[in-house]
C-alpha cells in the first residue's frame, strides 16, 4: 500500500481515483452476445454455454432431485450457518415492511403510496472462482418478503454440468425452484428478452465478472431494470491509534481477495498504526489462497495519514466506500459525520465480512463511488411505489381553481377544461338541488 501524508484537497480526486478498466472492447464483446440470444433465444444460450462454460448435460432448468441431493454434500455445520444467516437477514429485511398511510391534503383530497411487489425479477448468482452463495441469501430472501409472483436463478455449471452445492441448498432454503444453469452474457440477455426455457423478467440483480457488468448495463438501455451499477469491491477503514492492527489488516485483506481490480483504503492518524498494519498484511497474506490477487488489489491501495478527524472523513465521504469500517476510540463523532457510505462497521468487533453473510444487513452495495447517490438492496428494490388519489366534489371545488390557473398558465387547456368540465358540472347539480 502507498502511504500518503497529510495531503492536500486539490490532490483529493486523483489521490482516490479507482483502477480504471476499458469498456468498450468487453461492450464490443457483450453486444453481439446479447442480438444473438434475443434473436435464437435457447439455442444461443446453448451456444454460448459451450463455448464459455463446456456445455450442460441435460436440461438447462435444475431438477428438483439435484436440489435435494445438495442437501448430503454439505456439512451440518454450513447448513446450520447457512440457515442462521438466513434467519438474521429476513428478520432485517422484514422490518423494512412500510405501512400505507393516507394523508388528507386539503378537504376532500386524499392522497396515499402503496408499495407493490415488482412481479418479476431475475437473480444471478456467479459460480467461478468464488460462489457465492450467500448473495443468493441476500437477494431472494428479500424478494419472497417483497411477494414477486415469479423469481428466477441463473447460475453457472462446472465443465460436468454441475452447481455448486451450497448454491443449490441456499435456493432450497429461500424457496427457490426455477434455477437455470446459465451464467455470463447469455444468462442476462436470457432474462432480459425471454427465450423459450428462461422467463423473462422486469429486473435483474446480482454480481458477475466484466462481461455480466456490461451486459447488464446494456440491458437497461433497453429498459430492462437493474439493481445498480456494479465495479469492484472495496472498503475504506478509519482506524486511530487504539485500532488493533492485526484486526485492521485482516479487514484490508477480506476485501482485497476479492479481485485484482479491488481497491482497499486506510485512514488513519497514526503513522506507528499505519506501519504496523503494514508488517500485520504482509504477515497475513502469506497464508491466503488467493493471495496473488490480494497483492495486486493491494498495488492499487493507499494509506492516508491525516490528523484531523473533520478531514478524515471528508476524504471519506469523498470516496463513498462500498464498505466503511469506523474502528476508532471516540465512534460517536465519526458516526455523525457519515455522509457517503453503502454500509458502516462500527467499532474492533463488527468485521465488514459480518456484514457480508451473517448480520442481517444485505451485502449488495454501491460500488465505484455511487454511494454518493445509490443506496444498497433493501426490500424496497423489489417493490415499487404506486401513488393513489381520491378527491370528492368539495374536495375539487376547493383546489380546482389552482389546477385551472396553472394549466392555463401552461397553455395545457385540455388539462384545464378536464377540471373546469368537472367543476361546471358540480354547479349545475348544486342549483338542481
Amino acid at each position: 500500500m502507498q502511504i500518503i501524508e497529510h495531503p492536500a484537497k486539490e490532490q483529493w480526486p486523483a489521490l482516490l481515483r479507482r483502477p480504471v478498466m476499458d469498456m468498450h472492447n468487453i461492450y464490443n464483446i457483450v453486444r453481439p452476445i446479447l442480438k444473438d440470444v434475443k434473436n435464437n433465444g435457447d439455442r444461443a444460450v446453448l451456444h454460448y454455454t459451450e463455448k464459455f462454460d463446456g456445455g450442460i448435460k441435460g436440461s438447462i432448468l435444475v431438477d428438483k432431485r439435484e436440489i435435494i441431493d445438495s442437501q448430503h454434500q454439505l456439512s451440518d455445520s454450513l447448513k446450520s450457518a447457512i440457515h442462521l444467516a438466513a434467519s438474521n437477514i429476513k428478520k432485517f429485511h422484514q422490518a423494512q415492511r412500510r405501512n400505507t398511510k393516507k394523508i388528507e391534503t386539503w378537504p376532500g383530497v386524499t392522497c396515499w403510496r402503496k408499495q407493490l411487489p415488482i412481479e418479476k425479477v431475475g437473480l444471478y448468482i456467479p459460480g467461478g472462482t468464488a460462489p457465492l452463495f450467500s448473495t443468493l441469501l441476500m437477494l431472494g430472501i428479500p424478494a419472497q418478503i417483497a411477494g414477486c409472483k415469479e423469481i428466477i436463478l441463473c447460475t453457472p455449471a462446472n465443465r460436468e454440468g454441475q452447481i455448486h452445492a451450497a448454491i443449490l441448498y441456499a435456493a432450497e432454503v429461500v424457496g427457490l425452484e426455477k434455477i437455470y444453469k446459465v451464467g455470463g452474457a447469455q444468462a442476462i440477455a436470457a432474462m432480459a428478452y425471454g427465450t423459450e426455457t428462461i422467463p423473462k423478467v422486469y429486473k435483474i440483480f446480482g454480481p458477475g465478472n466484466q462481461y455480466v457488468t456490461a451486459a447488464k448495463q446494456l440491458v437497461n438501455l433497453e429498459g430492462v431494470a437493474i439493481d445498480m451499477p456494479a465495479g469492484p469491491s472495496e472498503v475504506a477503514v478509519l482506524a486511530d491509534d487504539t485500532a488493533d492492527p492485526d484486526f485492521v489488516a485482516s479487514d484490508l485483506l477480506s476485501q482485497a481477495e476479492h479481485g485484482a481490480d479491488s481497491q482497499v483504503i486506510l485512514v488513519s492518524n497514526s503513522m506507528e498504526l499505519i506501519e504496523n498494519v503494514q508488517q500485520s498484511i504482509e504477515k497475513q497474506l502469506k497464508s491466503l489462497p488467493r493471495k496473488e490477487m490480494a497483492i495486486k488489489s493491494l498495488e492499487n491501495s493507499k494509506a492516508f495519514l491525516i490528523y484531523d478527524l473533520e478531514d478524515a472523513m471528508e476524504l471519506i465521504n469523498t470516496y463513498a466506500p462500498e464498505h466503511l469500517i469506523l474502528n476508532v476510540q471516540s465512534v460517536d463523532p465519526a458516526i455523525k459525520k457519515v455522509k457517503n457510505a453503502g454500509s458502516v462497521f462500527i467499532g474492533p468487533y463488527t468485521p465488514e465480512s459480518a456484514g457480508d453473510y451473517a448480520s442481517g444487513t444485505n451485502h449488495t452495495l454501491p460500488t465505484n463511488g455511487y454511494a454518493l447517490n445509490y443506496s444498497g438492496v433493501s426490500l424496497d428494490s423489489f417493490m415499487k411505489q404506486v401513488t393513489f388519489q381520491q378527491i370528492d366534489a368539495n374536495g375539487l371545488k376547493e383546489i380546482g381553481w389552482a389546477i385551472e390557473e396553472m394549466a392555463q398558465a401552461e397553455t395545457l387547456t385540455a388539462h384545464k377544461n378536464a377540471v373546469s368540465i368537472r367543476l361546471d358540472r358540480i354547479a349545475k347539480e348544486n342549483s338542481d338541488d
